[in-house]
């Protein structure tokens, strides 16, 4: 396999995102509309050129990643219809990142733990949003959470067992890039959430795209 491919992408990808703040600073609408899509593109370009259609884990991984270039699109408005739909096409994208790590080796020890780590952890973030979420957010988002933290948890489960930890900090590097999101869509709006949201979320997605390379 030749890796000229995967890295030109993940430059290109990185560049967007960076691009992508500057744009979101200067209030460029389209600048925006481009960035964002050029650099989920680029992670499913990634994917992609690393073989993904070649294995079962990676055709999972391929199935969540174009479901979050789906989730982008969506999320660029920020009309309560388009937040819910993107908030489904995510939801579904973490179902596909738990299969692709349920599939492989796990440790059921580190299930445990991350399971417990995540209740709690899940218990302070429905604190903390509870009282920011209307009637038509509050159950959609406990389901959304409910699901990335099954996510972890299964990354967890593999990457213990695998030694493959890139799968860990991809989906611990996801759950993180949301606080971003949900800060910013029910908390308090402004561009530190992008700041630091975008970055961790192209950067989770990066390095869980990479995960396909030598998948079986």
């Amino acid at each position: 396999m030749t890796w000229a491919a995967p890295v030109a992408l993940t430059g290109c990808c990185l560049a967007c995102v960076a691009a992508l703040l500057l744009a979101e600073r200067a209030g460029s609408r389209w600048g925006r509309v481009l960035l964002k899509l050029g650099a989920s593109s680029s992670f499913v370009a990634v994917a992609v050129s690393l073989g993904a259609p070649g294995s079962v884990y990676g055709r999972w991984m391929l199935a969540a990643l174009l479901l979050g270039w789906l989730g982008d699109a969506l999320l660029l408005s920020r009309q309560p219809p388009a937040f819910l739909a993107g908030l489904g096409a995510f939801l579904l994208s973490h179902l596909c990142f738990a299969l692709a790590f349920l599939g492989g080796a796990l440790s059921t020890l580190a299930i445990g733990i991350a399971s417990v780590a995540a209740l709690a952890f899940g218990a302070g973030v429905q604190r903390w949003l509870g009282p920011h979420l209307t009637a038509g957010f509050r159950w959609p988002v406990r389901a959304y959470v409910a699901v990335i933290l099954l996510m972890c948890v299964a990354a967890a489960g593999h990457a213990a067992a695998a030694g493959r930890w890139a799968v860990l900090a991809g989906a611990l590097l996801f759950a993180l890039s949301d606080l971003a999101v949900a800060r910013d869509r029910f908390v308090h709006a402004g561009f530190a959430n992008k700041l630091w949201g975008w970055p961790t979320y192209f950067g989770a997605q990066l390095l869980l795209a990479w995960t396909v390379a030598g998948a079986a």
